[in-house]
């Protein structure tokens, strides 16, 4: 059996069971798995990753499996991993070091033993795994030819350190690809934030007052969903653009401060730090929510929280109840921590399809043009984001026109003849 630091061997079975659910709905995986499985283009590669380990995860690290990669993985968020699929893959011969709960020490150990083999190539999920390569696991960055990072969280890190010329290879903003954050930051965001909102409260919507605290790709994804499923929408934003393309979605835009004494519901989506905090908790009404869609705990101070109430609780699985001295109480979802994979599955299959396509088609650009990548920050290649637009549309059974003769040298000319 592979190297593995795992809670429970003998959960195989049911995560065995949650994988091949989802493998019979991503056609771009399995198209690719057709298409490369028998070159074995990663035979002798050795890929480390960091995400959330579920189904989904695990079926993207089983597809490099398949095209000849040494699979190493870790959990990227502590209360993420699911522990019968963390079980499952190491069946299948993918070392995995990663629990549900794992504590600090305990997550950077692990993030420390996916290293260990020397990867060539890295899969991070919000820049933890690079960071730890440019800070105590130096000793392999040599051995680094590149990677892909998945989340906005993550790029931005990424070129903060760019930016200082601190990072030591290329990596790929899967990220920003077009069949990235135009699907699985929207949609994907949009829909599971409230699956795991929903599942874990069991509280109607319709009727409520939803804060959404940032209107990027993911908050406008939220918003979309708060106001389908028949909610009042405020939105909190920083950047002008962003707030005015709010407005004339539809939404009601207005400071945080003064947003707080109308929510019944707070949702961050901002990727900064205390979006939330004790100014805004005084003002809050009885019984309000608060949960984070962003990658990490930041968004929503818990210290302050904590320091505000007199008695904290546990009322349901992955809910506290903070009581304040004036009697209200506010409610904070999975400890602050990313709600839709902390108290729910994560994104839908389908739209993870394509993003875990753009990533093992990034591996690939990786493995043959990494060489002559410098080191920094670079886009996904344009016919990597058409080719899972593509194949995703040919498992729909979706046909589009392409372009004439005469419509492509209309194009290229400035003329109007």
């Amino acid at each position: 059996m592979v190297n593995h630091e795992i809670r429970n061997p003998a959960l195989a079975p049911e995560g065995e069971r949650k994988i091949a659910w989802v493998a019979r709905r991503m056609p771009v995986l399995n198209r690719l798995r057709e298409e490369y499985g028998a070159k074995k283009p990663l035979a002798g590669k050795k890929v480390a990753a960091c995400i959330h380990l579920e189904a989904k995860t695990a079926y993207l690290a089983l597809t490099l499996k398949t095209l000849g990669a040494e699979v190493y993985i870790t959990g990227s968020n502590p209360l993420s991993t699911q522990d019968d699929v963390a079980a499952a893959l190491v069946k299948a011969g993918v070392a995995v070091f990663a629990w549900y709960g794992a504590t600090e020490e305990e997550y950077f150990r692990h993030l420390a033993a996916t290293l260990q083999a020397g990867p060539e190539f890295i899969i991070d999920d919000g820049g933890d795994l690079t960071c730890l390569l440019h800070t105590t696991c130096r000793q392999f960055l040599p051995g680094v030819a590149g990677g892909c990072e998945e989340t906005t969280t993550g790029v931005r890190r990424l070129r903060a350190m760019a930016g200082r010329g601190e990072l030591a290879f290329p990596m790929v903003a899967v990220n920003d690809a077009y069949c990235k954050y135009l699907f699985d930051n929207r949609y994907g965001t949009g829909q599971s934030t409230w699956d795991g909102i929903m599942r874990t409260t069991n509280l109607v919507v319709a009727g409520k007052t939803v804060v959404v605290a940032g209107y990027g790709w993911c908050g406008k994804g939220v918003a979309m969903r708060a106001k389908g499923l028949g909610a009042r929408v405020i939105v909190c934003e920083v950047d002008p653009i962003r707030a005015l393309e709010a407005l004339m979605d539809g939404f009601q835009v207005m400071p945080s401060l003064e947003a707080a004494r109308h929510g019944d519901i707070f949702i961050t989506v901002t990727g900064n730090t205390r979006v939330f905090h004790g100014e805004h908790y005084k003002v809050m009404k009885d019984g309000a929510l608060l949960a984070n869609a962003g990658h990490f705990d930041v968004e929503i101070d818990k210290k302050d929280l904590q320091a505000a109430a007199e008695k904290v609780s546990e009322v349901r699985k992955d809910i506290k109840e903070y009581l304040f001295p004036d009697g209200r109480r506010l409610y904070l979802l999975s400890e602050g921590r990313l709600v839709n994979l902390a108290a729910g599955d994560g994104h839908p299959v389908e739209i993870m399809d394509l993003s875990f396509g753009l990533q093992v088609l990034s591996v690939l650009h990786l493995k043959e043009e990494g060489s002559r990548l410098a080191p920094g920050v670079h886009p996904v290649p344009v016919e990597v984001d058409r080719t899972v637009a593509r194949l995703a549309l040919a498992a729909a059974g979706v046909e589009i026109d392409t372009l004439t003769g005469e419509q492509e040298k209309y194009l290229s000319q400035w003329t109007t003849e």
